[in-house]
């Protein structure tokens, strides 16, 4: 065989596999957009033996498009095929987190290099959206009610930004200091791997298990299941919270409608709890639903109201690929001992002479959350 000829049949099957990883969504480790096939005419969602639409598989819902859309862009809802190429190579460079440039303080905010990182963060949603929010149609969260708070809450807000101030700086005053997420209770305020679903820099997987009767939806993030019934069943009563809160369940044609309520409102064994946007967790309500839109994607759509927080509810769209990937058990053993290497390491400051500064240059660099 000659070597043009090697080569062409070497370069020929290449092209073939890369092809096939494409459709399936495994090309973690080239930038671009997100991938997922378009759902043909004759195409026809699958269903389970005993009829329910068939949602079950691993999917990834990693992307680097943001979740409200740049001021600068307008109304521009959609970027061009250019806009989308540029943006890539500028999300290239700004999320590379083996960069060594910047300064000691840039260095330290990347030592989790992009070895733990998911290289979906890296990609565009594939129909090239300037933002997540599709409603309102700006792209962009709708105002916070103003309104007056009364002492105690004024009181309670002062404390939960102190108390965040201390997490920043490292001067842990007790166990409230941290809170459910770096305690590995759950995500806080659900910032990835929680309802809303939304990306984050790594452990963007999910998987749909179905039984007659459920669906539950098991996330990488902080290793937790939602058992979500679809029998009809009523809501718990109000006084019955619970972290995820209470989840129903219907079937719209060929999506899942999922409405929650019910969530913690105690802040007892942490800062906060995982309600979106701090919103008031008595008032908060989501309405989720799941499409299988093509072989290898759902449409993941969220509608976030909460009357108490925001003006008028909004909706957020992700894609949801499908992907042979692994989930890896996320055992957060790190936290098993942080407890007392963040409450050691203050007490150890301040025996040198150090002392908790609320208005240090990284009080407010953060919010304390975990990872």
């Amino acid at each position: 065989m000659s070597g043009r000829l090697r080569v062409s049949l070497i370069l020929t099957a290449l092209v073939v596999v890369l092809a096939g990883l494409a459709a399936r969504g495994q090309l973690p480790w080239l930038p671009g957009l997100t991938t997922g096939t378009a759902a043909s005419d004759e195409w026809t969602p699958p269903r389970t033996p005993w009829g329910d639409p068939d949602l079950q598989g691993i999917y990834n819902y990693g992307t680097s498009t943001p979740l409200q859309r740049p001021p600068q862009l307008g109304d521009k809802a959609v970027l061009s095929d250019e806009e989308a190429a540029k943006l890539q190579d500028e999300l290239a460079y700004r999320l590379n987190r083996d960069r060594r440039d910047g300064g000691a303080q840039a260095d330290v905010s990347r030592s989790y290099n992009d070895a733990w990182m998911d290289p979906a963060r890296m990609r565009l949603t594939a129909d090239r959206r300037t933002s997540l929010i599709v409603d309102p149609p700006n792209g962009r969260l709708p105002a916070r009610v103003q309104r007056t708070l009364t002492p105690e809450e004024e009181q309670a807000r002062a404390a939960q930004d102190l108390s965040t101030r201390r997490f920043n700086t490292g001067f842990q005053e007790s166990y409230r200091d941290m809170d459910v997420g770096n305690r590995c209770i759950i995500r806080r305020r659900n910032e990835g791997g929680g309802h809303p679903y939304l990306p984050a820099i790594y452990n963007n997987m999910a998987q749909i298990f179905q039984s007659p009767g459920y669906v539950v939806i098991y996330s990488e993030m902080i290793h937790f299941s939602r058992v979500i019934p679809v029998d009809g069943r009523p809501f718990l009563p109000e006084n019955v919270e619970t972290w995820l809160g209470d989840p129903r369940g219907r079937w719209e044609g060929n999506t899942l409608v999922v409405e929650t309520r019910n969530f913690v409102a105690s802040t007892e064994v942490g800062r906060t709890g995982v309600v979106y946007g701090n919103a008031n967790p008595k008032t908060y309500r989501i309405i989720e639903r799941f499409t299988r839109a093509a072989p290898d994607r759902l449409d993941y759509e969220v509608t976030i109201s909460d009357p108490e927080t925001w003006t008028r509810p909004f909706t957020i769209l992700v894609p949801w690929n499908q992907t042979d990937e692994q989930i890896y058990e996320y055992q957060c053993q790190e936290t098993n001992y942080d407890m007392y290497h963040w409450l050691y390491g203050a007490r150890e400051r301040e025996k040198r002479g150090e002392r908790f500064d609320p208005n240090a240059p990284d009080a407010r660099g953060g919010d304390g959350a975990e990872g």
